[in-house]
């Protein structure tokens, strides 16, 4: 089990001042809003304005938002306060012939250039096209190691193998891909339980942060997994359509962090966003 704290011990000069960015000084664990929803679905409910939808869990204390280059150079980063800038570096849409298939659409230089604190980078794995994503994981490694610029890899379980995209035997697999390929921090999807899930965070060498998955039918639901994941060693969470599509993200953002950074049960935190 390796915290982020951990990881930025070994991390390079650059890498550890960019990733205090992106990390909450006390708690050392991450509360991620990823928006990069754009290219694969369109401007879906709640990211029709992306200013607004980044100032919202700005202002709910989210520590870093994740977008692609093109929302960064249109000027979308105009937000009251500060927060920490990851940009996606692959892409598919969902109305190519095959959604798996994630290519390669920024480099870590143009992410530099941009500002970013961290990049990221999506691996189906199972995938049809899973080897030329594999390659491009490692070479991306390699680069964000020259440029000094945390690496976060988001691994999935997606292809025709995989009966169950949240078995802990294949969530665990991919998890272990990532950090063998040279990621910094791993995003994956949560198993549904807390014992499953040290299994994950177990096996990896560096820190796991979970995903939210699709919308959820109750905040409860939300709130409750992220207590599980963080009791079971997570090292914070990136949710996006449960925050940014929330009749209020401001205080779904407040009472995801509460949970993640204080410690909050999810039933006290709930009350934030009652």
């Amino acid at each position: 089990m390796t915290s982020i704290r951990e990881r930025m011990e070994q991390m390079s000069i650059g890498k550890s001042i960019r990733m205090e960015r992106i990390v909450d000084r006390k708690s050392g664990r991450s509360v991620i809003v990823p928006m990069d929803h754009g290219v694969t679905l369109g401007p879906i409910r709640g990211l029709e304005d992306m200013q607004r939808a980044v100032n919202a869990v700005a202002e709910g204390g989210a520590n870093a938002v994740l977008v692609h280059k093109g929302i960064v150079i249109a000027g979308h980063r105009g937000y009251g306060k500060d927060i920490g800038l990851i940009i996606h570096l692959s892409a598919s849409t969902s109305l190519g012939p095959d959604p798996l298939n994630k290519v390669t659409v920024a480099t870590v230089e143009e992410a530099t250039r941009l500002g970013a604190d961290a990049v990221s980078m999506h691996v189906n794995v199972g995938a049809e096209n899973e080897a030329d994503m594999l390659v491009e994981l490692g070479e991306t490694a390699m680069v964000c190691e020259e440029w000094g610029i945390p690496f976060l890899a988001m691994m999935y379980p997606r292809g025709e193998k995989v009966k169950n995209e949240h078995d802990v035997e294949v969530v665990k697999h991919v998890a272990r891909i990532g950090a063998e390929l040279g990621a910094d921090v791993i995003k994956t999807n949560y198993t549904g339980d807390p014992e499953t899930f040290k299994e994950v965070v177990q096996g990896c060498p560096v820190p796991v942060i979970i995903a939210g998955g699709p919308k959820a039918n109750t905040d409860a639901e939300v709130l409750k997994m992220v207590e599980d994941a963080v009791a079971s060693g997570a090292a914070g969470v990136s949710i996006g359509r449960n925050v940014f599509q929330h009749e209020n993200p401001a205080n779904m953002t407040i009472a995801i962090s509460k949970v993640v950074h204080e410690g909050v049960p999810a039933e006290e935190a709930m009350e934030i966003v009652k």
